[in-house]
């Protein structure tokens, strides 16, 4: 057992090294154009960035209703965003902050009601930031740009059929039915706890809210930095929207497609191409490479000392 977990402790590092090594070329155009980046405003994105991990542990905190130890819980987020990276999209992070819930003592089934409550939380939040900056600013997007002509229509038709799949599955698998019934009793049930408590709900929304506005704001700072002529709020539409595209596409940590659907966002918010693509990839640098490392030396300790 001791052997198996000085593996795991090595596995994240090794796993992020072959990662770099099949994007070395993305890793080395993107260091190309940092080095033409304003510094201070680099800075404010690797701040915000920083800030990110902070509002992911206040809502998992305010996901369940037991209090978690504040430390180890923000180490657990900065640990969780590697494995993000690691795994496909929402796998690492929810696989090591459901096995930190029941290190500290959650129940399974309440851990994983939290963990479903998050998400939701999450999603709502990032919808809802999305469509007040819509309406402030409706012609942050040009549709024409961002959404080929004639893909709307598949895409809709595409959801509706996994929509209609999942729906007959679930009638005709009694087992898994019942199975999804029992977790959302439960979900419901910690939801009602959580927000039975005031300071829970507003770390629960409050977390989940601030949590993509500071991802929006480190792609604006990045964007300052390398002098795209897109407004700020506009850049932040476009990161909102493509997230939100992103999430149906489960890569690891949404490399590759997240970079694409960025860059497709910013043209679609008025970027020149060349410019938009030296701002994603910058971007990407700050937020998803310069963390990997220390997340994956982070998430190998906190096997080690059985915190995960």
């Amino acid at each position: 057992m001791r052997q198996a977990r000085h593996v795991l402790c090595l596995l994240p590092v090794l796993l992020v090294a072959v990662v770099a090594v099949r994007h070395r070329c993305v890793l080395a155009e993107g260091l190309a154009h940092l080095r033409s980046a304003e510094w201070p405003w680099l800075l404010g994105a690797v701040g915000a960035t920083c800030l990110t991990w902070v509002a992911a542990a206040v809502t998992r905190q305010g996901a369940v209703v037991q209090r978690l130890p504040g430390r180890r819980l923000l180490a657990a987020q900065f640990a969780a965003g590697t494995a993000n990276h690691l795994l496909p999209t929402g796998l690492g992070a929810s696989a090591v902050n459901l096995r930190f819930m029941t290190v500290c003592g959650v129940e399974p089934a309440r851990a994983s009601a939290a963990l479903g409550l998050y998400l939701l939380a999450e999603a709502v939040a990032r919808l809802g930031l999305l469509a007040a900056l819509l309406v402030a600013f409706p012609h942050a997007l040009r549709p024409g740009t961002l959404v080929p002509p004639g893909a709307a229509g598949p895409l809709l038709a595409g959801l509706a059929a996994a929509a209609l799949v999942t729906a007959l599955v679930l009638l005709l698998v009694r087992r898994l039915r019942a199975a999804v019934s029992g977790f959302l009793r439960a979900a419901l049930g910690e939801a009602r706890a959580v927000h039975a408590r005031p300071v829970r709900a507003l770390a629960l929304w409050g977390g989940a809210l601030a949590f993509p506005a500071l991802q929006a704001a480190a792609l604006a700072l990045v964007g300052r930095a390398l002098g795209l002529p897109v407004p700020a709020a506009h850049l932040a539409v476009a990161y909102l929207a493509a997230t939100a595209a992103v999430a149906l596409v489960p890569t690891p940590g949404g490399i590759g497609s997240v970079e694409a659907a960025l860059v497709a966002a910013l043209v679609a918010a008025g970027g020149p191409v060349p410019a938009a693509t030296a701002v994603v990839l910058a971007y990407r640098i700050v937020t998803v490479w310069l963390p990997l490392v220390p997340g994956a030396l982070t998430l190998g300790a906190l096997v080690r000392w059985k915190v995960i």
